[in-house]
Protein backbone atom coordinates (compact mmCIF):
# COMPACT_ATOMS: atom_id res chain seq x y z
CA UNK A 1 0.00 0.00 0.00
CA UNK A 2 1.33 3.46 -0.73
CA UNK A 3 2.46 5.28 2.20
CA UNK A 4 0.00 8.25 1.79
CA UNK A 5 -2.81 5.60 1.75
CA UNK A 6 -1.38 3.94 4.69
CA UNK A 7 -0.96 6.87 6.40
CA UNK A 8 -4.59 8.18 5.38
CA UNK A 9 -6.13 4.41 7.01
CA UNK A 10 -4.44 4.37 9.71
CA UNK A 11 -5.56 7.94 10.91
CA UNK A 12 -9.72 7.09 9.71
CA UNK A 13 -9.29 3.90 11.65
CA UNK A 14 -8.33 5.81 14.77
CA UNK A 15 -10.82 8.04 14.45
CA UNK A 16 -13.40 6.05 13.92
CA UNK A 17 -12.50 3.29 16.93
CA UNK A 18 -12.22 6.16 19.15
CA UNK A 19 -16.10 7.11 18.46
CA UNK A 20 -17.04 3.73 18.87
CA UNK A 21 -19.13 2.94 21.80
CA UNK A 22 -18.94 -0.24 22.77
CA UNK A 23 -18.25 -3.90 22.82
CA UNK A 24 -19.33 -7.29 24.13
CA UNK A 25 -18.72 -10.88 24.21
CA UNK A 26 -21.23 -14.03 24.17
CA UNK A 27 -19.20 -17.16 24.24
CA UNK A 28 -16.13 -16.33 26.15
CA UNK A 29 -12.49 -15.89 24.40
CA UNK A 30 -11.45 -16.34 21.82
CA UNK A 31 -15.02 -15.29 19.80
CA UNK A 32 -15.85 -17.25 16.73
CA UNK A 33 -17.60 -14.39 15.06
CA UNK A 34 -17.11 -10.74 15.36
CA UNK A 35 -20.03 -8.50 14.44
CA UNK A 36 -20.01 -5.00 13.61
CA UNK A 37 -23.39 -3.69 14.98
CA UNK A 38 -25.02 -0.19 14.67
CA UNK A 39 -28.39 -2.46 15.83
CA UNK A 40 -27.83 -1.71 20.02
CA UNK A 41 -31.09 -2.82 21.02
CA UNK A 42 -30.60 -6.23 23.05
CA UNK A 43 -28.19 -7.76 21.16
CA UNK A 44 -27.16 -10.13 24.22
CA UNK A 45 -29.95 -11.77 24.00
CA UNK A 46 -30.07 -12.63 20.75
CA UNK A 47 -26.34 -13.63 20.45
CA UNK A 48 -26.34 -15.36 23.65
CA UNK A 49 -29.65 -17.84 22.12
CA UNK A 50 -27.36 -18.48 19.24
CA UNK A 51 -24.30 -18.99 20.94
CA UNK A 52 -26.50 -21.38 23.27
CA UNK A 53 -27.49 -23.64 20.42
CA UNK A 54 -24.67 -23.80 17.71
CA UNK A 55 -21.64 -23.26 20.19
CA UNK A 56 -20.81 -20.26 17.75
CA UNK A 57 -19.38 -17.83 20.22
CA UNK A 58 -20.25 -14.19 19.48
CA UNK A 59 -18.38 -10.77 19.98
CA UNK A 60 -19.82 -7.44 18.67
CA UNK A 61 -18.58 -3.82 18.61
CA UNK A 62 -21.33 -1.11 18.43
CA UNK A 63 -21.05 2.24 16.71
CA UNK A 64 -23.05 4.16 14.56
CA UNK A 65 -23.90 3.26 10.77
CA UNK A 66 -21.37 5.59 9.26
CA UNK A 67 -17.76 4.99 11.99
CA UNK A 68 -18.31 1.01 11.49
CA UNK A 69 -18.17 1.26 7.53
CA UNK A 70 -15.62 3.77 7.53
CA UNK A 71 -13.94 1.50 9.92
CA UNK A 72 -14.86 -1.08 7.54
CA UNK A 73 -13.32 0.59 4.58
CA UNK A 74 -10.18 1.02 6.52
CA UNK A 75 -9.55 -1.77 7.64
CA UNK A 76 -9.74 -3.08 4.36
CA UNK A 77 -8.69 -6.58 3.75
CA UNK A 78 -7.44 -6.93 7.23
CA UNK A 79 -10.90 -6.40 9.00
CA UNK A 80 -11.71 -8.48 11.71
CA UNK A 81 -15.65 -8.74 11.09
CA UNK A 82 -17.69 -11.76 9.31
CA UNK A 83 -21.05 -9.50 9.92
CA UNK A 84 -21.95 -5.77 9.46
CA UNK A 85 -25.32 -5.45 11.09
CA UNK A 86 -27.08 -1.53 10.47
CA UNK A 87 -30.41 0.15 10.76
CA UNK A 88 -32.01 1.60 7.73
CA UNK A 89 -32.10 0.42 4.02
CA UNK A 90 -30.51 3.00 2.75
CA UNK A 91 -27.57 1.95 4.99
CA UNK A 92 -27.11 -1.41 3.89
CA UNK A 93 -27.49 -0.86 0.29
CA UNK A 94 -24.78 1.91 0.60
CA UNK A 95 -22.65 -1.05 2.31
CA UNK A 96 -23.33 -3.01 -1.04
CA UNK A 97 -22.66 -0.68 -2.61
CA UNK A 98 -19.19 0.38 -1.62
CA UNK A 99 -18.13 -3.32 -2.10
CA UNK A 100 -18.09 -4.21 1.87
CA UNK A 101 -20.30 -7.14 1.25
CA UNK A 102 -20.86 -10.53 0.24
CA UNK A 103 -23.14 -12.11 -1.90
CA UNK A 104 -24.75 -15.21 -0.18
CA UNK A 105 -26.37 -17.99 -2.16
CA UNK A 106 -29.06 -18.82 0.81
CA UNK A 107 -31.90 -20.81 -0.12
CA UNK A 108 -33.16 -20.61 3.68
CA UNK A 109 -32.67 -16.90 3.33
CA UNK A 110 -34.47 -16.11 -0.01
CA UNK A 111 -37.50 -17.58 1.93
CA UNK A 112 -37.69 -16.16 5.31
CA UNK A 113 -37.20 -12.45 3.72
CA UNK A 114 -39.16 -10.78 1.70
CA UNK A 115 -38.34 -9.90 -1.24
CA UNK A 116 -38.33 -5.79 -1.23
CA UNK A 117 -36.76 -7.13 2.19
CA UNK A 118 -33.33 -8.70 0.79
CA UNK A 119 -30.87 -7.18 -1.69
CA UNK A 120 -31.64 -8.68 -5.13
CA UNK A 121 -27.41 -9.62 -5.11
CA UNK A 122 -28.02 -11.36 -1.55
CA UNK A 123 -25.57 -8.90 -0.16
CA UNK A 124 -27.65 -8.07 2.46
CA UNK A 125 -30.65 -9.10 4.27
CA UNK A 126 -33.57 -7.03 6.14
CA UNK A 127 -34.03 -9.08 9.59
CA UNK A 128 -36.57 -6.75 11.74
CA UNK A 129 -38.96 -4.20 10.81
CA UNK A 130 -39.95 -0.89 11.99
CA UNK A 131 -43.37 1.03 10.76
CA UNK A 132 -42.92 4.47 10.90
CA UNK A 133 -46.79 5.79 11.27
CA UNK A 134 -49.29 8.31 12.62
CA UNK A 135 -49.60 8.80 16.65
CA UNK A 136 -52.10 10.83 18.04
CA UNK A 137 -54.38 12.05 21.17
CA UNK A 138 -57.35 10.06 20.94
CA UNK A 139 -58.70 13.07 23.06
CA UNK A 140 -57.98 15.75 20.71
CA UNK A 141 -58.19 13.82 17.40
CA UNK A 142 -61.00 11.68 15.77
CA UNK A 143 -59.16 9.32 13.26
CA UNK A 144 -61.22 10.02 10.67
CA UNK A 145 -59.67 13.46 10.45
CA UNK A 146 -57.08 11.64 8.46
CA UNK A 147 -56.71 11.02 4.99
CA UNK A 148 -56.70 7.61 4.29
CA UNK A 149 -55.18 7.59 0.99
CA UNK A 150 -52.07 9.48 1.60
CA UNK A 151 -52.09 10.17 5.58
CA UNK A 152 -48.30 11.36 5.30
CA UNK A 153 -49.25 14.44 2.83
CA UNK A 154 -52.69 14.82 4.93
CA UNK A 155 -50.60 16.24 7.66
CA UNK A 156 -49.62 19.66 5.39
CA UNK A 157 -53.52 20.22 5.58
CA UNK A 158 -53.87 23.30 7.21
CA UNK A 159 -56.59 21.72 9.53
CA UNK A 160 -53.48 20.65 11.33
CA UNK A 161 -51.97 23.89 11.73
CA UNK A 162 -50.32 24.35 15.30
CA UNK A 163 -50.93 20.33 15.91
CA UNK A 164 -48.38 18.71 14.25
CA UNK A 165 -45.27 17.47 16.21
CA UNK A 166 -42.32 15.67 14.08
CA UNK A 167 -38.56 14.54 14.09
CA UNK A 168 -35.86 16.46 13.32
CA UNK A 169 -34.03 17.18 9.18
CA UNK A 170 -30.93 15.39 11.09
CA UNK A 171 -33.17 12.21 12.01
CA UNK A 172 -32.52 8.89 9.54
CA UNK A 173 -36.14 8.38 10.78
CA UNK A 174 -36.97 11.59 8.55
CA UNK A 175 -34.77 11.71 5.96
CA UNK A 176 -35.65 8.00 5.26
CA UNK A 177 -39.33 8.77 4.84
CA UNK A 178 -38.75 11.95 2.76
CA UNK A 179 -36.62 9.78 0.33
CA UNK A 180 -39.79 7.39 0.39
CA UNK A 181 -42.43 10.02 -0.51
CA UNK A 182 -39.67 11.23 -3.18
CA UNK A 183 -39.63 7.99 -4.59
CA UNK A 184 -43.28 7.95 -4.60
CA UNK A 185 -44.70 11.28 -5.32
CA UNK A 186 -41.39 12.74 -7.26
CA UNK A 187 -39.29 15.49 -5.55
CA UNK A 188 -41.82 18.66 -6.74
CA UNK A 189 -45.01 16.64 -4.95
CA UNK A 190 -42.79 15.97 -1.61
CA UNK A 191 -41.54 19.51 -1.23
CA UNK A 192 -44.60 20.61 -1.17
CA UNK A 193 -45.30 18.13 1.19
CA UNK A 194 -42.60 19.42 3.36
CA UNK A 195 -43.28 22.24 3.06
CA UNK A 196 -47.15 22.38 4.55
CA UNK A 197 -45.64 20.62 7.51
CA UNK A 198 -43.68 23.75 7.96
CA UNK A 199 -46.73 25.87 7.56
CA UNK A 200 -48.43 24.30 10.23
CA UNK A 201 -45.97 25.52 12.49
CA UNK A 202 -44.88 21.79 13.05
CA UNK A 203 -42.69 21.49 16.47
CA UNK A 204 -39.60 19.54 16.04
CA UNK A 205 -38.37 17.24 18.63
CA UNK A 206 -35.04 15.22 19.03
CA UNK A 207 -36.53 11.97 19.39
CA UNK A 208 -39.39 9.69 19.73
CA UNK A 209 -39.95 9.46 23.19
CA UNK A 210 -40.40 13.33 23.47
CA UNK A 211 -42.68 13.38 20.54
CA UNK A 212 -44.81 10.99 22.24
CA UNK A 213 -45.09 12.81 26.32
CA UNK A 214 -45.75 16.05 23.83
CA UNK A 215 -48.71 14.09 22.54
CA UNK A 216 -49.76 12.61 25.80
CA UNK A 217 -49.77 16.04 27.36
CA UNK A 218 -51.38 17.61 24.62
CA UNK A 219 -48.72 20.01 23.60
CA UNK A 220 -49.98 18.71 19.94
CA UNK A 221 -52.41 16.28 19.13
CA UNK A 222 -50.74 14.44 16.21
CA UNK A 223 -47.07 13.32 14.89
CA UNK A 224 -45.13 10.68 13.32
CA UNK A 225 -43.44 7.81 15.39
CA UNK A 226 -41.77 4.58 15.15
CA UNK A 227 -44.05 1.82 16.25
CA UNK A 228 -41.83 0.47 18.61
CA UNK A 229 -41.14 3.59 20.79
CA UNK A 230 -45.35 3.56 21.59
CA UNK A 231 -45.00 -0.40 22.29
CA UNK A 232 -42.72 0.39 24.69
CA UNK A 233 -43.94 2.96 26.32
CA UNK A 234 -47.47 1.29 26.91
CA UNK A 235 -45.74 -1.18 28.11
CA UNK A 236 -44.77 0.53 30.77
CA UNK A 237 -47.28 2.91 30.82
CA UNK A 238 -50.71 1.51 29.94
CA UNK A 239 -52.90 4.42 30.41
CA UNK A 240 -50.83 6.68 28.08
CA UNK A 241 -52.69 8.73 26.43
CA UNK A 242 -51.60 8.05 22.92
CA UNK A 243 -53.18 5.89 19.96
CA UNK A 244 -51.73 4.79 16.72
CA UNK A 245 -52.93 5.15 13.03
CA UNK A 246 -51.95 3.20 10.37
CA UNK A 247 -50.76 5.62 7.87
CA UNK A 248 -52.08 5.36 4.07
CA UNK A 249 -53.96 2.06 4.24
CA UNK A 250 -56.30 3.40 1.50
CA UNK A 251 -53.49 4.40 -0.57
CA UNK A 252 -49.49 3.40 -0.64
CA UNK A 253 -49.48 1.76 2.80
CA UNK A 254 -47.14 2.95 5.87
CA UNK A 255 -43.59 3.52 5.87
CA UNK A 256 -41.52 0.70 6.69
CA UNK A 257 -37.84 0.66 7.18
CA UNK A 258 -35.53 -2.21 8.43
CA UNK A 259 -32.64 -3.15 10.31
CA UNK A 260 -30.54 -5.94 8.95
CA UNK A 261 -27.34 -7.73 8.36
CA UNK A 262 -24.92 -9.03 5.76
CA UNK A 263 -21.74 -10.74 5.42
CA UNK A 264 -18.38 -8.75 5.59
CA UNK A 265 -16.82 -9.39 2.03
CA UNK A 266 -13.59 -11.16 2.69
CA UNK A 267 -14.46 -13.35 6.16
CA UNK A 268 -12.46 -15.31 7.34
CA UNK A 269 -15.51 -17.23 9.00
CA UNK A 270 -18.43 -16.89 6.51
CA UNK A 271 -19.98 -20.45 7.12
CA UNK A 272 -20.70 -19.76 10.22
CA UNK A 273 -21.59 -16.11 9.43
CA UNK A 274 -24.45 -17.05 6.91
CA UNK A 275 -25.10 -19.27 9.78
CA UNK A 276 -25.97 -16.89 12.04
CA UNK A 277 -28.10 -14.64 9.47
CA UNK A 278 -30.28 -17.73 8.47
CA UNK A 279 -30.28 -18.02 12.35
CA UNK A 280 -31.48 -14.33 12.77
CA UNK A 281 -34.16 -14.59 10.16
CA UNK A 282 -35.98 -18.17 11.13
CA UNK A 283 -35.65 -19.96 14.51
CA UNK A 284 -33.89 -16.68 15.98
CA UNK A 285 -36.43 -14.22 14.23
CA UNK A 286 -38.57 -14.07 18.10
CA UNK A 287 -35.11 -13.54 19.78
CA UNK A 288 -33.82 -10.75 17.49
CA UNK A 289 -37.15 -8.48 17.71
CA UNK A 290 -39.36 -9.35 20.70
CA UNK A 291 -37.45 -7.26 23.42
CA UNK A 292 -37.69 -3.94 21.09
CA UNK A 293 -41.12 -5.05 19.95
CA UNK A 294 -40.32 -4.65 16.12
CA UNK A 295 -41.97 -6.75 13.96
CA UNK A 296 -40.51 -10.11 12.43
CA UNK A 297 -39.71 -10.16 8.83
CA UNK A 298 -40.50 -13.81 8.39
CA UNK A 299 -44.19 -13.92 7.63
CA UNK A 300 -44.12 -17.13 9.66
CA UNK A 301 -42.82 -15.49 12.88
CA UNK A 302 -45.73 -13.98 14.63
CA UNK A 303 -45.53 -10.21 16.15
CA UNK A 304 -45.60 -10.41 20.23
CA UNK A 305 -48.63 -9.48 21.58
CA UNK A 306 -48.08 -5.30 22.26
CA UNK A 307 -47.60 -4.71 18.50
CA UNK A 308 -50.18 -7.78 17.41
CA UNK A 309 -52.51 -5.70 19.33
CA UNK A 310 -52.19 -2.39 17.06
CA UNK A 311 -53.36 -4.56 14.75
CA UNK A 312 -52.45 -5.92 10.89
CA UNK A 313 -51.60 -3.26 8.55
CA UNK A 314 -50.35 -2.32 4.61
CA UNK A 315 -47.25 -1.62 4.36
CA UNK A 316 -45.21 0.18 1.43
CA UNK A 317 -43.38 -1.48 -0.72
CA UNK A 318 -39.61 -1.01 0.31
CA UNK A 319 -36.92 0.47 -2.01
CA UNK A 320 -33.62 0.36 -0.32
CA UNK A 321 -31.95 2.19 -3.39
CA UNK A 322 -34.30 4.79 -2.88
CA UNK A 323 -33.26 5.23 0.38
CA UNK A 324 -29.96 5.74 -0.09
CA UNK A 325 -29.73 6.79 -3.65
CA UNK A 326 -32.04 10.08 -2.37
CA UNK A 327 -31.17 10.90 0.70
CA UNK A 328 -28.89 13.55 -0.14
CA UNK A 329 -31.85 14.55 -2.03
CA UNK A 330 -33.91 13.97 1.31
CA UNK A 331 -31.57 16.45 3.08
CA UNK A 332 -31.66 18.98 0.49
CA UNK A 333 -35.71 19.05 -0.11
CA UNK A 334 -36.17 19.18 3.85
CA UNK A 335 -33.74 22.42 3.78
CA UNK A 336 -35.14 24.13 1.01
CA UNK A 337 -38.88 24.01 2.69
CA UNK A 338 -37.08 25.21 5.83
CA UNK A 339 -37.97 22.61 7.65
CA UNK A 340 -35.28 22.07 10.84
Amino acid sequence: MPIRRLIAATASLAAVAAALTGCGIIGGQPADLQIYSARHYDLEGAFGEFTDETGISVEFITGDDAELLERLKAEGEDSPADVFMTVDAGNLWNAARQDELAAVDSAALNEAVPEDLRDPQGRWFGLAMRARTVTYNPGNVDPAEFDAVDTYAGLADPKWKGRLCMRDATSSYTQSLVASLIDLHGREKALEIAKGWVANEVQIMSNDVLLLEAIDAGTCDVGINNHYYLARTLEEKPDFKVDLYWASQQGAGTHVNISGAGLVAGSDNAGDAQRLIEWLATKGQNAFVDANHEFPVNPAAKPEPVIAGFGEFKRMPLNAEAYGDLNAEAVDLLAEAGYK
